[in-house]
């Protein structure tokens, strides 16, 4: 692959936004990054940019494909019970520490689609439960984070199985990059206007202060309580420790809290949900009380259910999430196999772990507070998308009253 497959200029201006927009790195500041292998190059600008910015030390922590399926079609049947504890636990010290943390993704997202789903299952739960102290930390907003890509070759292929290595390679780094919006001459100014936008849309859903959200289209009719005290957030927002950061690099949403018990209603996914290497398709759920009692899909149900049987609270919600038909990313009429990207497409839920940061005063709410205003718990956050062309969303206020949100995908005002 030649140097120029993926242009430098963008990687250098991905880097610097990633550090002073994304993170907003601090001077003295540690950094925490994971990455595949395979996105060295962009680490290294990522490290310069960090150093250059002030930090104090910057770790990496890399993976690789082909370690990874070795694990799989090597090891003996305990090792998908373990997890490197140690690791995980030196980076909750990290975050304890003040650390920042960066995730940069590009594994083909489909690499255990050919291996053993209950390995995969086990493994993954392994790992969340050796991870839970450390994402403590990011699900409270505890600390600046944010996560970003690379076009890897895995990846690109997935995305663009028909074309040469170098032509797929190229077509997914110029989407990443426009998506994560560094085309231009100052992605800096970019980054700023687009939080001013999702600003106003959070200001608006915080004022009208809705008891529920209520979701009509093909499949789908589903009444999504909010938590007491929720809050909307989007784009850049204030962690814990003060420091102003876009967690996500693309993000075109705006997100809060549900009630983990005020779900009720049917609903079908929109898009593919892509989890740890298995596609699940045509998702199909039903909710009562707040809790999943029905689900199929028409591809990886099984890993589905799974997923769903990781703990109690992964069969309700933590997060709800508004995104427009008309965002860029579902635009591209691209699939990217990966949440990042694909949630950006489309409005989502997410099972599991409720972000304690979506709560009025949330940094002053200890763990009970946030459950008993309805802000669930568990080793999952995973998101996938019920949203569309179709789409009506009306605010159910405490009266009863309603107040259009979306219609046909698109927002009201």
């Amino acid at each position: 692959m030649t140097k120029d497959i993926i242009d430098p200029r963008a990687l250098d201006r991905l880097a610097e936004v990633a550090i002073t927009t994304g993170l907003n790195l601090q001077e003295g500041q540690d950094l925490v990054l994971t990455a595949p292998v395979a996105a060295l190059p962009l680490v290294r600008r990522i490290a310069a940019a960090a150093y250059r910015a002030g930090a104090g030390v910057v770790t990496p922590i890399f993976s690789d494909e082909e370690l990874t399926l070795a694990r799989y079609r090597n090891a003996h049947d305990a090792s998908f019970d373990k997890a490197p504890n140690w690791v995980l636990d030196g980076m909750a010290k990290a975050f304890e520490g003040g650390a920042a943390r960066m995730a940069i993704v590009g594994d083909d997202p489909m690499l255990l689609a050919d291996e053993d789903p209950e390995k995969v299952a086990r493994a993954g739960k392994a790992n969340s439960i050796a991870y839970r102290p450390a994402l403590e930390h990011i699900a409270n907003f505890k600390i600046n984070w944010t996560i970003l890509s690379y076009p890897t070759a895995s990846w690109a292929k997935r995305m663009f199985p028909d074309l040469p290595e170098d032509a797929a390679v190229a077509n997914l780094a110029e989407a990443i990059f426009a998506a994560s919006r560094v085309v231009g001459d100052d992605p800096v100014a970019e980054w700023k206007a687009h939080n001013a936008l999702l600003r106003t849309r959070t200001e608006w859903l915080n004022d009208q202060r809705f008891d529920a959200l209520h979701f009509t289209g093909p499949g789908t009719d589903l009444t999504v309580g909010l938590a007491d005290g929720h809050e909307w957030h989007g784009g850049a927002s204030t962690a814990q420790n003060g420091v102003l950061c876009n967690p996500n690099m693309p993000t075109e949403e705006v997100f809060t809290t549900p009630h983990a018990a005020k779900v009720n209603g049917y609903v079908r996914s929109t898009k593919p949900l892509s989890h740890q290497g298995s596609l699940i398709d045509d998702i199909e759920v039903r909710f009562e009380g707040g809790r999943i009692t029905e689900a199929r899909a028409s591809k990886g149900e099984q890993v589905l259910l799974k997923l769903l049987d990781t703990d109690e609270g992964a069969r309700r919600l933590g997060e709800v999430a508004l995104v427009p038909h008309s965002s860029p990313i579902s635009q591209s009429g691209l699939l990217f196999y990966n949440t990042l990207f694909d949630e950006n497409a489309a409005c989502h839920i997410a099972l599991g772990q409720c972000y304690s940061k979506c709560f009025l005063d949330g940094a002053s709410l200890t763990e009970n507070q946030v459950k008993a205003q309805g802000g669930n718990s568990s080793m999952i956050h995973v998101d996938w998308m019920i949203g569309g062309a179709e789409t009506d969303i009306d605010g159910i206020k405490s009266d009863g009253s309603r107040v259009p949100v979306f219609r046909r995908g698109e927002w009201t005002s």
